[in-house]
């Protein structure tokens, strides 16, 4: 205890080789065992001396020198906008963390470079992860992809609304989702129709393609008229804009997600509106206020392929990086029929 006290003290952080002394064993067992080699022929107790020894030492494997000998850095970089899907993308990234944890992977979140393109992929590629996933993320491109294929980075998943070219894609058809809501509420008798498209641009990856089904299933409908109407998570900003509701006489009202939709119907009560009876309402995403919500929201809930599942994706094509572009769905979506509409 007295040599590990004056180590840490002095600042020099133990080594493999005083792992290998503690445990009596070499230095290739302690890295067989805390590494997770499969195979090979470690009993258990030695496995568990191993352990306990590094423990005790406080050592932790380097994972750049371990990266250098493997050739792979075992990193999967996700890339992000600003601003998420909230708790559904915080719920999906625990997840899809979990699931690559489990196959010997490290997510990685890297959040805006301020960049797009090639820029952003240089700064990407500076980790030199053994695949990127973008997740929504407008900044990567067919530069982007170029980029990270020269730096040796064989697998670039996009997911998103559109394909990227080069990149493998997870696509998740926002436009679906806008279609399905005004399609409801025609189906319940309602004409002069409101879109919600948050003011944030940030959000205009998912709202944009939502406002497009909606503005596109319109077209079928002669006697329908859509409404872009932009807002912000603001009580100021709700108040007036509930305002321009009554004075256009819409009826009918898709919000780009539950979120915004709470904040609608709340802004259309304290003008006076009755939901659904004057405005009907339907959100997106399928959240948690929206069912804590009176009236109840009616919302289009989304259902996203498993992490587990893109997890395994994953490893598949980093074992197999000269794999062509594959692109799959990743997205069904259902109407859930509640009070508001």
């Amino acid at each position: 205890m007295a040599s590990m006290s004056s180590q840490s003290s002095a600042g020099t952080p133990p080594t493999s080789e005083d792992v290998a002394r503690a445990a009596g064993v070499s230095r290739a067992t302690v890295s067989y065992v805390l590494n997770n080699t499969r195979g090979g022929r470690v009993s258990e107790a030695t496995r568990e001396r191993v352990r306990e020894a590094a423990l005790q030492l406080g050592y932790v494997p380097h994972a750049v020198a371990r990266a250098l000998r493997a050739g792979r850095s075992g990193i999967v970089l996700l890339t992000a906008p600003a601003v998420t899907a909230g708790p559904l993308f915080a719920q999906f990234f625990a997840e899809l963390q979990s699931a690559l944890s489990e196959l010997g992977y490290t997510a990685v979140l890297y959040g805006p470079t301020g960049h797009r393109g090639a820029e952003a992929a240089r700064r990407w590629a500076e980790l030199r992860p053994d695949a990127v996933l973008s997740l929504m993320d407008d900044s990567l491109d067919e530069h982007a992809v170029d980029v990270l294929h020269r730096a040796g980075i064989g697998v670039v998943v996009s997911a998103g609304p559109a394909p990227v070219p080069g990149a493998h894609a997870l696509v998740a058809d926002q436009v679906q989702v806008g279609a399905m809501a005004l399609e409801h509420l025609v189906a319940v008798g309602r004409r002069n129709i409101g879109v919600i498209v948050p003011a944030d641009v940030s959000l205009r990856g998912f709202a944009e393609p939502r406002f497009s089904g909606a503005e596109t299933a319109a077209r079928a409908h002669p006697s329908v008229t859509v409404v872009r109407q932009e807002l912000s998570l603001d009580e100021g900003a709700a108040a007036r804009w509930a305002d321009l509701v009554v004075e256009t006489r819409v009826d009918g009202l898709f919000a780009y997600n539950d979120e915004y939709a709470s904040v609608a119907v709340r802004a259309l009560q304290d003008a006076g509106l009755r939901v659904p009876e004057d405005v009907a309402v339907v959100g997106a995403d399928d959240l948690l206020i929206g069912r804590l919500l009176r009236p109840k929201l009616t919302t289009v809930r989304m259902d996203f392929t498993p992490a587990r599942e893109i997890a395994a994706m994953l490893d598949r094509l980093i074992g197999a990086p000269g794999t062509p572009a594959e692109t799959r769905s990743y997205l069904r979506t259902g109407l859930v029929i509640r009070e508001s509409a």
